[in-house]
């Protein structure tokens, strides 16, 4: 491309008068001025020193001033200077000839000098303006670039994002799957004493890539954010972008991926610190520092126990969500052994559940205007008792089922399913280690509704009385894995 400082005008015309008339116009407007007498000078002369405007005659000996129009346009060197014609011709066809070659105006013979100079500067400055653009879309390109090559980086760190949290969330199922194994040895071993310290040791260690991919997605938060409003940016200031990028725009929903993208990152925050919240919740719930009778809120435990089986209290494709109603009463701070009355409570509310959801499971006996319910209510019995109810709107327990309800190894789920220890361990643990009571109000049809009664203050308990031979059930103890897996 020529140089843009060049203040150059080529006049080519075989009339001297001609000639001199416009060569002295033009430097007295500033103007530096080139001369050729014929078409082939002039391509000639064009190609040696590009000029910024041509004034071409129409009528010329040898190639007239059509053809010469046409050959410097068909140059690529040539073909961007813009040419006046000049003649004296006033047929429209020849007008209209001359300007789908190329030509951009023309002046008429004889010159008003100063329509001319007028002319001249107009196509000047349009000149400019055209090679102002033609600059500024260089840049753009460049910027449209560099506007790829930051999508680019932000699919690769999404995609790193995603890579990192699927590795840890493997992490995650593995830790899990080793805890239940290991839950199952302490079923089979009859070591309950040791329960406590492995969920309260596997805990920490969930809490390590939990925290870590917790704390990371806030700083990818604001990454994406930054990345989203550069792309707002770009999008503000280059709104007509290429057609390549409006297909690649249209590829990868960029609007959808806009807001989809922040939503994602923020359901990732979501479930980390709803996994962080189960594991307190199992740490609460294990209770392995409580190994001593100690003063505790009952409330707190029931709670803490319907935290662990959440997961399996929410809707699913079938079945409606299970309602929990509570109505607690004002009690008083009891002693017990916290984490055992937690595991009764856990027995208990993961057999309402399975109940529940066996009812649920059987079309023709669950009315569709029934809602699954677990209520728990709790109150004062005089002055020195508490009593916990949970009651369920099952199917019932049968008055035969009752009567074995509470001896080991007893169960009426299928082979695999069930131990048979969950009840008899509770009952156990109420009857013979807090000097309470615990049985089973139901008909069948009607729901069931087990009572626990315990007293305020125990009396002559000491923590060595668990270390004879106390057991859990499988089915409460994968209770308390389970919710980190459906978690997750």
């Amino acid at each position: 491309m020529q140089n843009l400082e060049t203040n150059l005008i080529l006049i080519v015309d075989d009339t001297p008068t001609n000639l001199e008339v416009l060569s002295e116009a033009l430097t007295e407007a500033g103007f530096d001025v080139a001369v050729a007498t014929t078409g082939e000078g002039a391509i000639k002369q064009v190609e040696y020193d590009p000029p910024e405007l041509i004034l071409l005659d129409v009528m010329m000996p040898g190639i007239d001033g059509f053809e010469t129009c046409s050959r410097l346009k068909a140059n690529p060197k040539t073909q961007h200077i813009p040419i006046i014609f000049m003649t004296a011709l006033a047929d429209t066809i020849d007008k209209v000839k001359g300007l789908s070659l190329g030509a951009v105006d023309y002046i008429t013979k004889p010159f008003q000098q100063a329509e001319a100079l007028a002319r001249i500067q107009i196509h000047l400055k349009l000149q400019n303006i055209s090679r102002a653009l033609e600059k500024q879309n260089a840049l753009l390109q460049e910027e449209i670039e560099e506007r790829v090559t930051a999508e680019l980086a932000l699919q690769k760190l999404t995609q790193e994002l995603e890579q990192r949290v699927a590795e840890r969330t493997k992490e995650l199922s593995q830790a899990l799957h080793n805890l239940q194994k290991a839950q199952v040895k302490l079923i089979e071993t009859e070591k309950l004493t040791t329960l406590g310290q492995l969920v309260a040791g596997v805990a920490h260690e969930i809490n390590n890539p939990v925290n870590f991919i917790h704390g990371n997605l806030e700083h990818a938060s604001c990454y994406i954010r930054d990345l989203l409003e550069l792309i707002n940016l770009y999008q503000t200031h280059f709104p007509h972008p290429t057609l390549e990028i409006v297909n690649k725009i249209k590829q990868i929903d960029l609007e959808f991926l806009r807001l989809d993208l922040p939503k994602i990152v923020s359901s990732m925050a979501v479930g980390t610190q709803r996994i962080q919240e189960i594991v307190q919740s199992f740490r609460n719930f294990s209770r392995h520092d409580e190994a001593e009778v100690k003063t505790v809120d009952i409330h707190e435990g029931l709670n803490s126990t319907l935290m662990m089986v959440d997961h399996r209290l929410k809707a699913k494709p079938g079945y409606p969500a299970i309602q929990i109603i509570k109505e607690y009463g004002n009690l008083p701070l009891v002693e017990c052994f916290a984490g055992r009355m937690n595991q009764v409570f856990m027995n208990i509310l993961s057999n309402a559940i399975d109940a529940l959801e066996e009812l649920m499971g059987n079309t023709e006996s669950f009315g569709s205007t029934l809602s699954p319910t677990i209520r728990i209510h709790t109150e004062m019995i005089g002055s020195d008792r508490i009593a916990i109810r949970i009651a369920d709107n099952g199917p019932g327990i049968t008055a035969a089922v009752q009567k074995r309800l509470f001896d080991p190894f007893f169960t009426t789920k299928p082979a695999g399913k069930g131990t048979g220890l969950g009840m008899s361990i509770s009952h156990q643990i109420v009857v013979e280690k807090h000097n309470g009571s615990l049985y089973c109000i139901s008909n069948l049809g009607k729901g069931a509704e087990f009572v626990i009664e315990i007293p305020i203050h125990q009396k002559n308990l000491s923590a060595s009385i668990w270390c004879e031979s106390l057991d859990l059930s499988q089915n409460s103890i994968q209770s308390q894995a389970s919710p980190f897996i459906a978690q997750i």
